[in-house]
């Protein structure tokens, strides 16, 4: 008769797995998951659950930075702002109008390269310390062509909102603003128009147009600023 080993049963306290060092997290790396998700995947990418799976983490440890993902979005678009290049706009021995191109062309470059975050800019407040830096170089900016503080601070809010929209507009996913219409509805009998404006329309994503609308409304600024002078 073949005798049994003996087994010793391991208490239960020592089966439980021990816990392993806690995964140690910034925010910055929870901001760049939600950079990665929104460059993959679209605005509507970076939840909180899959910021937290990019970085190897549970949700919970996200909230322990943010509270939720509209403070996750409203740091992220911050330090995107951040990221802008004051230099190129700062010299005020420069024309003012060679300052705002600068500045649109630098937030043109650096936003264009994260379509996926441009829309949430759109959608949400910029109110952190880089936005409200932007902000405030902007206004000196048209404070020194000589605007009175009202018109500087409108002139200011429609470059933002051409700027910005000029941008979203660029960047956006052709697939979701729908197909174009059949054939048929986009002849020059019916749309004459429209048919001999096309070659000028394909050029409308471009740094021409961009700088050729921002010089419209540049032009509108100084002649704003020229009448204020006269009255």
């Amino acid at each position: 008769m073949t005798s049994r080993e003996t087994v010793t049963p391991i208490p239960a306290e020592k089966m439980r797995r021990r816990p392993g060092p806690r995964r140690a997290l910034t925010e910055d790396e929870i901001l760049d998951a939600a950079l990665g998700l929104l460059d993959d995947g679209g605005p509507n990418a970076a939840s909180v659950r899959g910021i937290a799976a990019r970085v190897g983490v549970a949700p919970n440890a996200v909230y322990t930075y943010f509270p939720d993902k509209a403070a996750v979005v409203n740091a992220l678009v911050d330090r995107l702002l951040g990221e802008v290049d004051h230099d190129v706009f700062a010299d005020r021995g420069r024309p003012w109008r060679e300052r705002v191109e600068a500045l649109a062309l630098e937030l043109r470059a650096n936003l264009s390269a994260h379509p996926g975050a441009v829309a949430l800019m759109i959608g949400g407040p910029m109110g952190g310390p880089h936005a409200l830096a932007l902000s405030e170089r902007l206004l000196e900016l048209l404070a020194d062509t000589g605007l009175e503080r009202t018109d500087a601070a409108r002139a200011a809010h429609l470059l933002i909102v051409y700027v910005f929209g000029s941008i979203a507009l660029d960047v956006a996913d052709p697939k979701q603003s729908g197909p174009l219409p059949p054939e048929p509805e986009r002849t020059a009998d019916r749309f004459p128009r429209s048919a001999a404006a096309v070659a000028t329309m394909a050029g409308y994503v471009s740094t021409d147009q961009y700088l050729w609308g921002l010089r419209r409304l540049l032009d509108g600024i100084a002649a704003q600023r020229e009448g204020a002078a006269v009255s």
